[in-house]
């Protein structure tokens, strides 16, 4: 993480940093991820109006948008995960995790307000600011929790979960707030109450910039830039490039389609893998062994997220069309779904983490890669729920009950919880010292694959008419095989995989 090669920067150290403690953790973490909560704010309460919106303004309610729309949003995705790998290695070369969160809120703050003009260049330039400055902020936050823990502190993976159950209380807050803002705030066409989730979400992302800049002081020299990186100009130069390249994201965005922009994608992972690897050669074997095993972990992530991410396209039309939301004269916001997820977080969270120390000091807490498969397999039973409902249960008006889709989510989430925290760890544990932030963009990549490929499976699944029953049944029905059939394979060499990590857990 510096400029000069000479002296390698311990990112993680082998000590415990010395911050004051509360709650059994560093105070610090607690900043973190209250910052972390207005930013997932804002990118939840866009998340599930994305291809709501697009269908409602650009094609006047027409099912036949939401194969566009949810390749939109698939896109998207992708381009909000890839850009982690540029902010990661910018702080890691340039000017510090501290300012790159900084110039990044900034960014998408202006980006989500750019989203509230109702017009597609305007929509797709909003964003393109959103996936620029989330990629400056999104890998660097996320890096920072790690270094907050020495290398051996047994806390860490539950430092890593607490702060994965205090994002999602804004993820839990996002959809709540932000879809009674589109059903009923004012009397309006549906696509302009969309545009106050909008709103809402530049708000919060505004609250995410100023929570960051008035706590930042509390990590000390972590985050901060290194000798030689203090200039301001270096920020402005940043800041300069981060505008520049918003037209080319505008292009990727609008002119790319899913399958070129998978091969650009995987450009970008065999470049990411060479740095890491040709940098673990300089540390040994050991080094590049854990490499090693962290990119094959990295391969599994890909197919995770390439079916948790139907919750912004495939998902909302599910829930749209083929639901049955009705429950006591009142009818249940499609947004409100998308808070099942963090909600069963929030609940689940501190009972997990409690179950992996408590498994940790009898020396049988699973090990990062057989975690990883259970994420995958709890993924595969929350489509196996929908494939059995849309199969056997749906009713006389074409609709299936409320609970499938509601337990495909809360299922789901027990996976993302085996999985995605634990990654995130991973990655600080696993990756040469000198490149954790670029290493951490190489993960927040590996998800935008998976964003990508769920763009794919949704078009296939609307079609050009828009989702049947039929269609659903048949991409929900691969997604559980799949999803069945690599979680197993995980768990099956997860001990080779424990081999190449060298003692890491």
């Amino acid at each position: 993480m510096g400029e000069s090669v000479s002296q390698p920067i311990d990112i993680v150290p082998a000590a415990e940093p010395v911050y004051p403690q509360w709650l059994g953790h560093p105070r610090p973490l607690w900043m973190l991820f209250m910052t972390e909560f207005w930013e997932r704010f804002a990118f939840y309460s866009v998340s599930w109006a994305i291809a709501l919106y697009a269908v409602a303004q650009f094609y006047h309610g027409d099912a036949a948008g939401q194969g566009w729309a949810g390749a939109i949003f698939g896109t998207y995705t992708a381009l909000i995960f890839s850009t982690g790998i540029f902010g990661g290695y910018v702080a890691d070369r340039m000017i510090g995790c501290q300012r790159a969160i900084l110039i990044g809120a900034l960014v998408m703050a202006a980006g989500l307000f750019v989203l509230t003009i109702p017009s597609k260049p305007a929509f797709m330039g909003g964003l393109s600011m959103v996936v620029v400055g989330n990629g400056l902020f999104k890998p660097n936050i996320s890096s920072m929790v790690g270094r907050l823990y020495g290398r051996d502190d047994p806390r860490r993976d539950r430092g890593f979960t607490l702060f994965y159950m205090g994002i999602n209380a804004g993820a839990l807050a996002a959809p709540l707030l932000t879809g009674w803002l589109a059903s009923t705030f004012t009397a309006t066409p549906l696509e302009q109450n969309y545009r106050l989730v909008f709103v809402a979400a530049g708000i919060g992302m505004v609250l995410s910039f100023l929570w960051f800049w008035f706590g930042r002081r509390q990590l000390g020299e972590v985050g901060r830039p290194l000798p030689g990186q203090a200039a301001r100009s270096r920020a402005w130069l940043v800041l300069a490039g981060a505008l520049a390249s918003i037209p080319l994201v505008y292009l990727l965005l609008s002119r790319m389609g899913t399958v070129a922009l998978q091969w650009l994608i995987g450009a970008l992972a065999v470049a990411v893998s060479a740095l890491l690897v040709r940098e673990a050669l300089s540390h040994g074997r050991i080094q590049l062994h854990r490499v090693w095993a962290m990119l094959i972990v990295f391969g599994f992530n890909v197919l995770f997220w390439m079916f948790y991410y139907q919750l912004g396209s495939s998902f909302n039309f599910l829930a749209q069309n083929l639901v049955d939301r009705r429950m006591f004269g009142w009818e249940f916001p499609v947004s409100w779904f998308q808070s099942i997820s963090p909600l069963t977080i929030i609940v689940l969270a501190p009972a997990v983490s409690v179950a992996w120390g408590w498994l940790g000091r009898r020396r049988a807490e699973p090990s990062i890669p057989f975690k990883s498969g259970l994420g995958l397999v709890f993924n595969g039973l929350g489509f196996l729920v929908l494939t059995y409902a849309l199969a056997h249960l749906l009713g006389s008006r074409g609709l299936i009950p409320f609970w499938p889709l509601a337990a495909c989510y809360a299922l789901q989430t027990v996976g993302e919880l085996c999985l995605s925290p634990i990654g995130l760890s991973m990655v600080t544990k696993l990756a040469p010292p000198r490149l954790v932030g670029l290493a951490m963009g190489g993960w927040f990549l590996s998800t935008a694959a998976g964003g990508n490929l769920s763009g794919l499976l949704a078009s296939r699944i609307s079609g050009e008419h828009g989702m049947t029953a039929a269609s659903a049944l048949s991409g929900f029905g691969f997604g559980f095989w799949l999803l069945l059939g690599t979680g197993s394979v995980l768990l099956l060499v997860s001990p080779l995989i424990n081999r190449l990590m060298h003692g890491v857990r």
